[in-house]
């Protein structure tokens, strides 16, 4: 059989575009000479649905589309990824599931039996699950239907745990399934694609002996990435196609056969370009499509971001004039009497080198300004952060205005360490609609940026070297405040992202007083992460839905 894989980009909610998307995409593929197409997890409505499958028209009307989108397939069957009803009469409302399209009419429904609830996830609290996967019979070749978290079973993979005593592909390892095909949507972060490749994937066609087929949906839907990377192993488990990275890709794919693989040739491998990726290039590309979706799926057309010479807004202006366009994005200096020549040169470079609009708006005045007007109530007081953070207020309140008047959206620029500790300043540089490096380490900014450099200077070198700074007060430093990024961000790592305790971190050998404050920092500020802008998700744990830690708490570790 010949495969076609739609690695399609679909939007939540935009069941008229989907479709469209969906019978474009079959069209295609049935003219290069597919013989099944297959489309990701919950392609008619886009993923994730979330609480709009509450809304009382949103399942009936995916359910229409269904219909719309069935009615045109033709002797190719298409496998499509879609909401049903759940109308047994118990359990909960509906089920994820995969609808076996053929002849105008869909003939067959598979049906998700793992129902993730970690993280990001939150499937239990739509969706029932079902009992056994669905096998179909279509052209002498019996296909295992499995969707996402079905295959997500092997014994290193710590969430199997949830799954005691239900294991799909234990299930249908007696059955001799001709193929298995795994509709996903499965939202990415650094270095999940070596773990989904070499233990999920291929040891389920190990285990089933049959080639399996994994169609991922590619696309940014709110903090999600989805990387598309869609492919095909055979019997032993190897990759023998590839689709690309990060964007929409439509191929026709031979079936392997499925015999022992002791029978079965070592094939060259037909990979896309950027199946592949290192690290570096792998962040840019999902913080790039991350943020062209986010934008262009609200109906965003151009983008602001506040220049201040450091190496947070720099990366983000280079994301920004990639998802964008030059052409769509302002990049605005909003210097106080505080702000260093170099740090202002260094604005004004990098918009050059990325050839978008630079505009300069001074702030000195407006914050003398305010502090005239609050002289009276902080006469009797000394001068502190309080002051400090007027400029940061300032600058969110010129930016907003700039935002609103143009409708450009405003590109938040505070990394992860940043965000953690709490420094930045709530409604100052705060102020935005998307937090595009919320989940980047700053240690990862900078490798960041000099992999963006990696041909030629496009970030300007003295950003990269000069110590970071607020420029909040004369001749601050980030250092000031914090520790040396490289052991900050080792301690976040293990405290945000691990869950490890204080005396964890001390026992590996960080500072037991370097360790309390920072644990401290991280604490007090969940109320500004709270109000923050959404962010793009790039690590196993990020600061947003996936993480649901209390305001207000007293537990110390």
């Amino acid at each position: 059989m010949r495969l076609g894989l739609a690695q399609i980009n679909p939007t939540v909610g935009d069941l008229a575009g989907n479709r469209r998307k969906i019978i474009a995409a079959y069209g295609e593929l049935v003219a290069q000479g597919a013989g099944l197409v297959v489309f990701p997890e919950l392609a008619v409505c886009g993923y994730p649905p979330r609480d709009l499958l509450f809304k009382r028209r949103f399942v009936p009307d995916v359910v229409d589309s269904l219909a719309e989108i069935a009615a045109v397939v033709g002797e190719v069957p298409a496998l499509i990824g879609t909401v049903e009803p759940n109308t047994t009469g118990h359990g909960r409302p509906f089920f994820n599931s995969a609808a076996f399209c053929h002849r105008g009419k869909i003939t067959a429904v598979g049906r998700k039996c793992l129902l993730p609830t970690y993280d990001v996830f939150d499937e239990d609290r739509y969706f029932e699950p079902s009992v056994f996967p669905t096998i179909v019979e279509h052209a002498d070749l019996k296909i295992g239907i499995t969707i996402c978290e079905d295959i997500w079973t092997h014994p290193m993979i710590s969430t199997r745990r949830l799954y005691s005593g239900r294991v799909p592909i234990e299930q249908l390892a007696g059955q001799k399934c001709d193929l298995m095909v795994n509709l996903s949507a499965s939202p990415w972060h650094s270095a999940k694609e070596n773990v989904r490749q070499n233990l999920v994937v291929a040891d389920a066609a190990r285990a089933l002996g049959c080639p399996v087929v994994y169609l991922n949906a590619i696309g940014g839907n709110d903090e999600l990435i989805f990387d598309g990377r869609s492919h095909v192993v055979d019997v032993q488990g190897r990759v023998i196609a590839g689709l690309a990275a990060f964007a929409e890709e439509l191929r026709v794919v031979d079936l392997p056969p499925s015999a022992s693989g002791s029978q079965l040739p070592a094939l060259s491998p037909q990979l896309s370009p950027t199946f592949v990726l290192d690290e570096m290039a792998d962040i840019h590309a999902a913080l790039v499509l991350g943020l062209r979706d986010y934008a262009q799926k609200s109906g965003f057309k151009r983008a602001l971001v506040a220049l201040s010479g450091g190496i947070d807004s720099a990366v983000v202006g280079v994301i920004a004039a990639e998802a964008f366009g030059p052409e769509n994005v302002i990049g605005v200096s909003l210097p106080s009497a505080i702000s260093s020549k170099h740090s202002r040169d260094d604005a004004r470079i990098l918009a050059q080198n990325l050839g978008i609009r630079f505009e300069t708006v001074r702030i000195a005045d407006v914050v003398n300004e305010t502090e005239k007007v609050l002289w009276h109530l902080f006469s009797q007081t000394q001068r502190d952060v309080t002051e400090e953070n007027i400029q940061a207020r300032v600058r969110g309140v010129l930016m907003m205005a700039l935002s609103n008047k143009f409708g450009s959206l405003l590109l938040t620029t505070g990394n992860k360490s940043e965000m953690a500790v709490g420094y930045c300043t709530l409604y100052g540089d705060m102020c935005g609609g998307l937090a595009v490096i919320s989940d980047v380490f700053k240690m990862q900014v900078y490798a960041l940026a000099r992999w963006i450099n990696r041909e030629k200077e496009i970030i300007p070198i003295s950003t990269i070297e000069k110590p970071p700074s607020a420029e909040l007060r004369p001749d601050q430093k980030d250092q000031d405040s914090l520790p040396p990024y490289e052991i900050l961000d080792a301690i976040l790592k293990g405290y945000v992202e691990e869950g490890l305790s204080r005396r964890d971190l001390v026992a590996q050998g960080f500072d037991e007083a370097v360790v309390n404050d920072i644990v401290r920092k991280v604490d007090l500020n969940e109320y500004k992460r709270k109000q923050a802008a959404p962010g793009l998700k790039i690590t196993p744990l990020a600061f947003g839905v996936g993480r649901r830690i209390p305001i207000v708490q007293k537990y110390v570790s």
